[in-house]
This record gives C-alpha cells, sequence and structure tokens, in this order.
C-alpha cells in the first residue's frame, strides 16, 4: 500500500483533522474502570450506553452485497449475535486468517468475496448515517476517530486519543459526511474512520481494522430502529460480548 509521505492532510475526504483541541475525545479516554476493555463491543464503541447493535458487513457477488443469514443455509447453519464469518463457511479456526485472502470458499451465485475486514463498508455507513440522524439532535457536528496505523498517509506529529488497544486521529465533520473518504477519492480507497459519534453523543459507532462487524451503542430506540431496518444486519449484543 502506498503510503503518502507529505506533510498530513488538513482534510480527511470532507473530514477536518483536528490538531489542537482533542477535548470532543477526552470522554472516550476517561472509561470507567472495569468497563470498556479491549476485545469487548463497548472497547470498541463505547461504554455506558442503553443498548448495542452489532451491524455485520456484508459478504459481496460482484458488487452487490450479500447477507449472511443468506449464505449460512447453504452450510447447514444460522446466524445469531455471536457468529463469526469464518465459522458460519466452515473455516476451522486456526485457519481463519489464512481464509482473508482466500475465496476458493466462495459459493457460485451466491457469494465470491468475504466481508470486508475494517470500518464498516461505504454503502453500509450511508445506511448507518440514514438511521443514526434520526437519533441525535446534533447531525451537523459529529466526530470521528482513524487509527493512526492505516497506511494511506503518513500521521507522524498529528497529535492522537487513546482507545483501548488504538491510538486515534480526531476528525469533525456532518453526519452526512461520514463515507466521504471514499467518495470520490484520488488517493486509492482511504478507510472510513473507525469512530463516529455526535456533539451531543446520543450514540457511538465503533470499529476496527480486524473486524467484519460494525458496533454502534446508543439510546433502546436508536439500537431498535438499527435492527428493523431491513437493508441493514443487524443483532442486538451486550456491551461486554466479545467481538466477532
Amino acid at each position: 500500500m502506498y503510503v503518502h509521505r507529505s506533510t498530513p492532510p488538513s482534510r480527511y475526504g470532507s473530514l477536518r483533522v483536528e490538531r489542537h483541541d482533542l477535548t470532543p475525545a477526552a470522554w472516550l479516554e476517561q472509561r470507567p474502570h472495569g468497563t470498556g476493555a479491549f476485545g469487548t463491543v463497548a472497547g470498541v464503541s463505547a461504554p455506558g450506553f442503553e443498548a448495542y447493535a452489532r451491524i455485520l458487513h456484508p459478504a459481496r457477488l460482484g458488487t452487490e452485497p450479500v447477507r449472511w443469514d443468506r449464505v449460512a443455509p447453504v452450510y447447514g447453519r444460522s446466524v445469531d449475535a455471536a457468529t463469526s464469518w469464518h465459522t458460519l463457511i466452515g473455516v476451522p479456526d486456526e485457519d481463519r486468517l489464512v481464509h482473508r485472502n482466500d475465496d476458493t470458499p466462495a459459493v457460485p451465485g451466491l457469494w465470491d468475496e468475504h466481508p470486508q475486514e475494517g470500518p464498516v463498508p461505504a454503502d453500509v455507513a450511508r445506511l448507518l448515517a440514514d438511521v443514526l440522524a434520526r437519533h441525535t439532535g446534533t447531525p451537523e457536528r459529529c466526530w470521528y476517530g482513524l487509527w493512526e496505523g492505516y497506511g494511506h498517509y503518513d500521521w507522524d506529529g498529528v497529535p492522537v486519543f487513546h482507545t483501548p488497544g488504538r491510538d486515534e486521529i480526531l476528525l469533525s465533520g456532518t453526519l452526512a459526511n461520514a463515507d466521504s473518504p471514499q467518495r470520490g477519492s484520488d488517493d486509492g480507497v482511504p478507510e472510513i474512520p473507525d469512530l463516529w459519534w455526535p456533539d451531543d453523543r446520543a450514540w457511538c459507532v465503533g470499529g476496527d481494522v480486524d473486524l467484519e462487524s460494525t458496533y454502534v451503542g446508543g439510546t433502546a430506540a436508536c439500537v431498535a430502529d438499527l435492527l428493523a431496518t431491513p437493508a441493514l444486519e443487524a443483532h442486538a449484543v451486550a456491551e461486554s460480548a466479545s467481538l466477532h
């Protein structure tokens, strides 16, 4: 992957790179003792919300998204909140890292590409933003965290805030621009930010470089709305649940 060695950008897509005041992210660093541990739902999102949802990244057939629950019956399995993609398609745990670059288990006419690992895919991000806009009073003022380890830019010298296991660049912008790093980009396919939250902290979206799912903490009404959105494959989870 090519890394830009020039000065880190002032904007990431349509989002502003915050270089001076990181206080909007302080609440994510000040986690109550014993909550939000690395490897848990609240660790990748944020602790203390009323409810949480796991959003599955779709598999693909060409460019079309494919739900996990469409794939499951072919393998004689079902999908629930704790399902991992590699176990769904019958890949042993010891080979779970190998399958990422191997599409040989694909089922012709059903799926030919594994779910995207990392932050939420752009098409899912747009669906999420549409739902989440109904559950915040500040959709025009949102904050984002981008893991500094992604390779499109050299972020040396840009201050970071800390979350369990990750150091994040702080970005700001509107909710509608959550997917802007991928829209119209001429820099390859920059990652969508791992973390999103509105200024009123009504919810928090969390993803990670190693995940095939994205997690959202929010009110019970917000999570119910996500679960009821047909275009999203979502499951209710507990904040202390392990990631998949």
